[in-house]
């Protein structure tokens, strides 16, 4: 028998990092503006209400901010039709991919528990040839470290983590993501980081569907048979967000694949969402946000780094958040690309997106995110955040932040 919850005091979350911050601390001590081709979306936070079927969910509604439907129009998709389950029609002419073209309606309801619980994977899994690509300038592959369960309640124990859902063509998918702070609205953020693969498909694909956000996902761990018939407050203590606005790198979309490609090492996106219900923003609703380390210290100078995610691939199966900790190394894909950072870690798919951190003067910062990793979960790789990255999280900010 299941009890529901009421979303967990923002205050508390400040005893999360605290234990973050001595968790790293341990392992250490142990051993410009963007443009249209960064950012998707645009226009007022203005909103029509379309009442249609949510799939699914039944019954829902979709809400559209001023200019989204004149876009999807333009693109052939009616606006009555998306309501009723048109989003499930995935011919290539109707997938939008330009930067500028991203949409993403709210449908009340769409995400119920059984719904996420039904979401696989997004693996990225690169091939033994592309991680030996240019061993000139990777350091050797690391042990593996074996990923260790993250302490309940999450909102207490772990940064401000959760999982990210989407729709793609092989059906309902589901990565990892991390609140950010927002330069321009201090205490106040909606912003997200996760990975670009989470929200986009890459060169020859397009924006994803119905990306929506759940922070703390099953804030207290329960097992498959504890969760069989859970409310939506079990779930998604602070509820589902919905992202109106998405950006991820140029590189992203006209380099990616499926297993990681040109674009990996450009495998990141930040995502501004909206309360399926309420009107507190993101941070002031789970209480806390981390800030985004774009310096892009080389693996030299980092004693420890953490990923953290909900892998679900097996041995997993997505219910918990886990975490790995480990001095990073490097890895190149190629001469012509940064080097990503690599540490080890058993995590599998559905970790993808997850945040990296790190300890800077005694303050936690989110450093990377889980991009790629080989078939045997020996280890991760995730992309450094220089400048292009900044960029993209200082247009999100300035253009969509506090909408």
């Amino acid at each position: 028998m299941h009890s529901t919850r009421t979303p967990r005091s923002p205050s508390r979350t400040l005893v999360a990092a605290t234990g973050l911050v001595a968790a790293l601390a341990l392992t250490a001590t142990a051993c410009g503006g963007g443009d249209d081709d960064t950012a998707g979306g645009s226009g007022s936070g203005a909103t029509a209400t379309v009442t249609g079927g949510g799939g699914d969910s039944g019954d829902g509604k979709v809400r559209l901010p001023a200019g989204v439907a004149d876009k999807l129009k333009r693109h052939g998709i009616d606006v009555d039709d998306w309501a009723e389950g048109g989003w499930r029609d995935w011919g290539k002419d109707k997938w939008l991919s330009a930067a500028k073209d991203f949409v993403n309606p709210m449908i009340e309801g769409l995400w119920k528990p059984e719904r996420m619980k039904s979401a696989k994977e997004a693996d990225k899994t690169v091939t033994a040839k592309d991680a030996a690509a240019d061993q000139g300038v990777s350091d050797p592959a690391p042990e593996p470290v074996e990923a260790v369960a993250e302490k309940t309640p999450y909102h207490e124990n772990a940064a401000p983590v959760g999982k990210v859902f989407f729709d793609s063509p092989e059906g309902s998918m589901v990565c990892s993501g991390t609140v950010i702070k927002d330069v321009n609205h201090p205490g106040k953020s909606d912003l997200v980081w996760t990975a670009g693969h989470c929200v986009h498909a890459g060169s020859g694909g397009g924006w994803y569907r119905n990306i929506a956000f759940v922070p703390a996902y099953n804030d207290l761990g329960e097992s498959e048979a504890q969760l069989r018939n859970a409310t939506s407050a079990e779930i998604a203590p602070y509820g589902n967000w919905w992202a109106d606005w998405a950006s991820t790198s140029k590189e992203w979309i006209a380099g990616g694949s499926e297993t990681g490609g040109a674009g990996a090492a450009y495998d990141y996106a930040v995502l501004h969402v909206t309360p399926e219900q309420g009107s507190k923003s993101l941070e002031e609703t789970v209480g806390g946000a981390l800030d985004v380390d774009f310096s892009a210290p080389s693996a030299s100078e980092v004693a420890s780094m953490g990923a953290w995610g909900y892998p679900a691939a097996p041995p997993y199966n997505g219910l918990k958040m886990f975490k790995c900790l480990d001095r990073p190394g490097r890895l190149s894909l190629s001469p012509a690309l940064p080097t990503m950072y690599r540490i080890g870690c058993t995590m599998t798919g559905g970790s993808s997106g997850g945040g990296w951190f790190r300890v800077v003067g005694g303050r936690t910062k989110l450093v990377s995110n889980t991009s790629i990793g080989p078939s045997d979960n020996t280890w991760l790789a995730g992309p450094q955040l220089g400048a292009e990255a900044e960029a993209i999280y200082r247009n999100m900010s300035r253009t969509y932040g506090g909408r």
